[in-house]
């Protein structure tokens, strides 16, 4: 927790650092459920789930951040969240997710190997939980 009583709060993905700030809570997509943080946090590691991450300052949402998977540690001051792919939220463009969606159908469909497969699962539930941010 930093003097403001705020939690510092960093989102990053191989290409970038993609948020670096202070905030009154973060929440989280876990892979056993949705977690917030606040300031004094206890110290945990999770796994994260394609979802939303909300940020918020005062009592309201002020980004929304679609990450695909990764990693979340948090501590009492702290909490990172390591993500392969990370967009705002308003980024995200429901046609081109439709897209995406059906290429990755059509990949599942032609898959030769159980690799190829499972690398189209994996695109098809990412799609899915786009769509499903995007509401």
């Amino acid at each position: 927790m930093d003097a403001a009583g705020k939690v510092a709060f960093e989102l990053a993905s191989p290409e970038a650092l993609l948020v670096s700030t202070s905030v009154d809570m973060v929440v989280v997509p876990g892979v056993e459920g949705d977690f917030g943080v606040l300031p004094g946090h206890a110290p945990f590691i999770s796994a994260v789930r394609p979802g939303v991450i909300d940020i918020y300052q005062g009592e309201k949402i002020e980004r929304r951040l679609f990450v695909s998977d990764g990693f979340a540690e948090v501590n009492e001051r702290r909490c990172t969240v390591l993500s392969s792919e990370a967009y705002p939220l308003e980024e995200l463009e429901r046609e081109e997710v439709v897209e995406r969606l059906r290429e990755s159908e059509d990949e599942l469909r032609d898959a030769d190997s159980d690799d190829e497969r499972e690398a189209a699962e994996k695109d098809i539930a990412l799609c899915e939980a786009m769509l499903a941010a995007l509401g």
